[in-house]
């Protein structure tokens, strides 16, 4: 077994959601992780990865995300979203469906955002929500992210928006409705956030905790992915038997012979072999030099 997808509901948090699945599928001496946190107010797609899985974490914590998150205008909170406690209200005015539209524009492509106080970055190391919730607030330095898309689905009068969003690693979904707001001059907050896509993952592959226990109550196969379906959004290179046990071994390999003269796209790749069905043997990038770096290793 090597992944699962959760559909993550509303309320707890992702690593309560990781020990719920340990426990049901027995695996309390084995790695479990998931690929991505997610807010314990949100819900959707978590990847959990068990076992040998886990290996792929950080290529999954890289990948693109989408959403749909509603936003409310006029309220400020100090968390950004509806769990937080009511900062500042605004009177919304005349807001309309064409106003939001407009201030949207700015949104799109690559754009910096500061990090929320209540997030997990460390400082110093500690979480930023420890200072915030010491009644502290430290400097935080804006990031750069990348919005892919984002469109308004609906407005629902007087002050709130349903969003669609497709954005790089690392995004706030939260931050960019504060900041959509404070571009209206109204403030906004967060009033849902569902994730319907992790890097190559989709709502449609995902379970829920109560079909999983079901499913494991009743010794029905469950859902799982490969390691291969798990880096399906990385370039691959293909590799013979000979040159998989040099990879195994971590000697030194050209990158020019891996790549077999072609220009592989994106800095890591997945390197793929064997004869019978493709067999997942590394996720590498490129020296320097012109040689192979071994990120990861993968039995077979």
């Amino acid at each position: 077994m090597s992944l699962l997808i959760v559909d993550k509901p509303s309320g707890p948090s992702s690593f309560t959601v990781v020990k719920r699945v340990r426990a049901l599928l027995g695996k309390r001496r084995e790695k479990v992780g998931h690929g991505g946190t997610l807010d314990p107010f949100a819900s959707g797609v978590l990847p959990i990865c068990i076992g040998e899985g886990t290996k792929v974490l950080a290529f999954l914590l890289d990948a693109d995300k989408a959403y749909e998150a509603v936003a409310r205008f006029g309220v400020e909170t100090d968390t950004l979203d509806v769990t937080g406690k009511v900062v500042a209200e605004h009177g919304v005015g005349d807001l309309s469906a064409v106003a939001v539209e407009a201030a949207l524009i700015a949104f799109r492509g690559p754009i910096e955002q500061v990090p929320p106080m209540y997030s997990a970055l460390k400082r110093d190391g500690r979480p930023l929500y420890s200072y915030a919730r010491a009644g502290e607030t430290v400097e935080r330095a804006a990031r750069k992210v990348t919005i892919h898309e984002l469109e308004m689905v609906g407005f629902e009068a007087p002050d709130r928006a349903r969003l669609r969003v497709r954005c790089s690693k690392g995004t706030y979904i939260r931050s960019l409705a504060a900041d959509l707001g404070t571009r209206l001059g109204i403030g906004a907050h967060l009033v849902e956030l569902r994730r319907t896509a992790s890097g190559p993952f989709r709502l449609d592959q995902s379970i829920t905790l109560d079909e999983l226990a079901a499913r494991v109550a009743d010794g029905r196969p469950l859902p799982t992915l490969s390691l291969l379906e798990a880096l399906a959004h990385l370039p691959t290179a293909n590799v013979d038997e000979s040159q998989a046990l040099v990879l195994a071994r971590g000697q030194r390999m050209d990158w020019a012979v891996l790549s077999g003269g072609r220009e592989l796209v994106g800095p890591v790749c997945a390197v793929l072999s064997g004869e019978g069905g493709p067999v997942l043997v590394a996720v590498v990038a490129q020296n320097s030099d012109g040689t192979v770096k071994i990120l990861r290793g993968f039995r077979s």
